[in-house]
């Protein structure tokens, strides 16, 4: 097995040394995760720091102690933490809105959309089921078969298009994909795709904290977590809008803040709990205090150097990786995985006997494994699922 480089202490090389990464100094101890479970899976659920944890501990304080206060006050402090998050993303203040979740943003996004009769809708097969599925409910689908293979961003690009019709009124397609790791909404895909007049919507849910521009697309709908990548509580996500659409906005449950519009009007939840939204900027705050470049660089790293001792696994085939990203994919053997219940199977049963969390999917003829890199990972962990992983593979 390769043995990692390490800097000296305290030190953090801009470049790792052949590839291999570094300990982010600090990193394991901004997390209170169990230190006996390797954490491979940020990208599932992401994880909370302890100071995004104590911001919102004293927000949920503030609202028991005097709760007319806290919540009178609220669509102003939304609008404040908005503002933050802007800065953030490279979005303008008034044109993004704090929802639960990317599926959330993708409901709100296609509600938002006119459809006609004969009107379809494309995604592709790399896409999160529950997007896809939301897509169903509004208009004829039809599903590009992107090759997990496919060698870099302009062979998606091209087979995005190639799947295009004179029907197709609307794009849902992964910024970066959550099985395989892939950037599909490239900026030149959208701009493709803008020139063809057909509706962007975007599904940025690993976007935010992973990526240095998440919104450079310009993409007509967009949607990304802040609790995975970007340190915030868990149920915190945004919704992007382009200005031509965002009248057309509307709340999945009208509230006293409809006057405004998008995006008060989307946000507002009368006597709900905002402390995880309020409290979302602090962990962009985090990234960008700790060296935003230097963090992406460290879990980029960190990723590739797990997948490439992974790679060393008879029938392990690494997938294309997107650059900068923190996320890595290879396909297991011909009959593993290749099911929902067996893929299920297969990662709980790592967690039981290996107390390794990674992220298993299915697909004919060999399903995936996906690994991640966060401030708070090894690179023993990943050597660790790799001496054991052969066993599980029989």
């Amino acid at each position: 097995m390769t043995e990692s480089i390490r800097p000296a202490e305290g030190e953090f090389p801009g470049e790792f040394p052949a590839g291999f990464p570094a300990e982010f100094p600090g990193g394991r101890a901004l997390f209170r995760l169990d230190p006996g479970v390797a954490h491979l899976n940020h990208g599932s659920f992401g994880a909370v720091p302890i100071p995004v944890q104590e911001a919102q501990a004293a927000l949920l304080a503030q609202a028991h102690a005097d709760p007319d206060a806290f919540f009178l006050a609220v669509p102003d402090r939304l609008a404040a933490a908005r503002a933050r998050i802007a800065v953030h993303l490279g979005a303008e203040p008034e044109g993004i809105a704090f929802v639960s979740n990317a599926t959330e943003g993708a409901n709100l996004a296609l509600d938002a959309i006119p459809f006609a009769e004969g009107d379809e809708i494309l995604v592709s097969d790399h896409g999160y089921g529950t997007v896809v599925a939301a897509a169903a409910r509004r208009a004829p689908v039809t599903t590009v078969a992107l090759d997990p293979h496919l060698p870099d961003e302009d062979a998606v690009r091209e087979a995005v298009l190639a799947a295009l019709t004179p029907r197709t009124k609307v794009a849902v397609l992964d910024h970066v994909s959550s099985p395989t790791a892939r950037i599909i909404a490239s900026p030149r895909l959208l701009a493709d795709l803008r020139e063809r007049g057909v509706t962007s919507v975007v599904d940025g849910a690993h976007a935010p904290g992973m990526l240095a521009d998440p919104l450079a697309g310009g993409a007509d709908f967009w949607f990304g977590n802040l609790h995975k990548w970007g340190y915030a509580p868990s149920g915190s996500a945004v919704l992007a809008v382009a200005p031509r659409h965002r009248r057309r906005i509307r709340a999945l449950v009208p509230s006293w803040e409809d006057q405004h519009g998008f995006p008060r009007a989307v946000e507002y939840r009368a006597t709900a709990d905002y402390t995880g939204w309020l409290a979302a900027p602090e962990g962009l705050d985090l990234i960008h205090r700790l060296d935003a470049t230097k963090v992406r660089a460290h879990d980029s790293a960190l990723a590739a150097h797990g997948a490439a001792i992974l790679a060393e696994i008879p029938g392990l085939t690494p997938l294309p990786g997107g650059e900068g990203l923190a996320m890595r994919t290879l396909r297991l053997p011909p009959g593993v995985a290749e099911t929902q219940e067996a893929a299920r199977a297969l990662r709980e049963e790592l967690a039981a006997r290996l107390r390794i969390r990674v992220l298993i999917w299915p697909w004919p003829g060999g399903g995936g494994i996906r690994v991640c890199g966060q401030l708070y990972n090894r690179p023993q962990e990943y050597e660790r699922l790799a001496a054991a992983l052969p066993a599980f593979l029989g």
